[in-house]
């Protein structure tokens, strides 16, 4: 088994990475010395396939648990959820001692580590990441939140887990348009830190999806998880470096908020927030046109849900500025200085941010020459 150190002091973390590493999760649990009442928190997508393994495996090595099943989707990333997973521990007496258990993927990691966080001022978390974006990016790093119709992610803390257990294997039962919008966050740990990476990514995309041996798929969640963790542990909070990961996510968040967290899997809409970024750092200096047409090649391999809903990019941008990466009403954002090497541009222009957001609506060149 793989084993990836996040080290915060004391509060690090081991990540396990091995197939069929599932089955072992009672060992684990018991070897990391949690107490025996345990919430297993998953959707109605995943618990059907992994919830009653899990039960048992942790079960047969004594642990007391309850499993609330929520359902599946950006939806249940809400205030309304929260209130209920409340309710549930509190009726089932569970208690500062306790622990929970997210099993499934972005949605349940951030739902379940929220309630970890805020429950009778914090319990200890487990991350059982089922989907290829989880378990390359949002398991890792201790983000935890809920949305807020304002805008995603509005609400939540930096709270890390005790582990977290990756089982490759649970990714041949998740549909392709999943694995496929999970592929966007691994092309972007290659664009912001690792050259080799992203070549690698370049000539065997559709190998990692289909998760073909070629594909490497246990090495590429290693590799994520291994960037992710040296990035976390230089600045855990999101005050300076941490901030390369959220490339492509300003426009990407946005997409999603504007339409309700219902039409785009998050991985989709940073495909296009990437493309938007990148097609900026270009305009701006900071890279190559033969570095974005490379770049750009790759990210329109990602296929987009149809039909696509229009918005002006003015609404766009009124949506960005609801999000936690404006301060004192300026844009922050995140821009490729190379192919594996990422900048945050603070203060950005509106206008400039404006036609890079018409450049993604339209992919003309008209807007490049407006914005030059």
């Amino acid at each position: 088994m793989k084993r990836i150190t996040v080290d915060l002091g004391a509060r690090s973390y081991p990540i396990y990475i091995a197939a069929g590493c599932l089955n072992q999760i009672g060992d684990i649990v018991s070897s990391h010395q949690l107490e025996r009442k345990i919430a297993l928190i998953t959707d109605e997508n995943v618990g059907p396939l992994y919830s009653d393994a899990v039960e048992a495996a942790l079960k047969a090595s004594g642990f007391q648990v309850s499993v609330y099943v929520l359902p599946a989707g950006e939806a249940s990333k809400s205030l309304e959820t929260a209130d209920k997973l409340y309710e549930y521990l509190i009726r089932d007496r569970f208690d500062r001692k306790s622990t929970i258990i997210s099993l499934g993927g972005g949605v349940i990691g951030d739902v379940g580590g929220f309630i970890a966080a805020t429950f009778m001022r914090g319990i200890r978390f487990v991350q059982i990441p089922t989907t290829l974006l989880a378990q390359t990016d949002s398991s890792v790093g201790g983000k935890v939140g809920i949305n807020h119709r304002f805008g995603k992610n509005l609400i939540g803390a930096f709270y890390q887990p005790c582990f977290v257990l990756i089982d490759p294997q649970v990714l041949e039962t998740l549909p392709l348009r999943e694995r496929r919008a999970g592929m966007a966050e691994v092309v972007k740990y290659g664009l912001i830190a690792d050259e080799t990476f992203f070549d690698f990514l370049a000539g065997h995309l559709e190998d990692v999806i289909q998760l073909a041996p070629s594909g490497d798929v246990e090495g590429v969640i290693e590799t994520c998880c291994s960037i992710k963790a040296r990035v976390v542990q230089q600045d855990e909070r999101e005050g300076g470096l941490r901030q390369i990961l959220n490339f492509g996510h300003t426009a990407g968040h946005a997409l999603e908020a504007l339409t309700n967290f219902e039409f785009y899997r998050h991985g989709e809409a940073v495909a296009m927030g990437m493309r938007c970024m990148t097609w900026l750092s270009w305009q701006s200096d900071f890279i190559s046109e033969a570095d974005f047409s490379r770049i750009d090649a790759l990210l329109q391999r990602f296929p987009q849900p149809s039909p696509q809903p229009v918005f002006e990019s003015n609404e766009i941008l009124e949506k960005i500025y609801s999000d936690k990466k404006v301060f004192d009403g300026k844009l922050n954002v995140v821009l490729l200085s190379k192919i594996g090497e990422a900048l945050v541009k603070k203060n950005l222009d509106p206008k400039a941010m404006l036609a890079a957001l018409e450049w993604m609506n339209r992919s003309s060149d008209e807007i490049k020459q407006y914005y030059r």
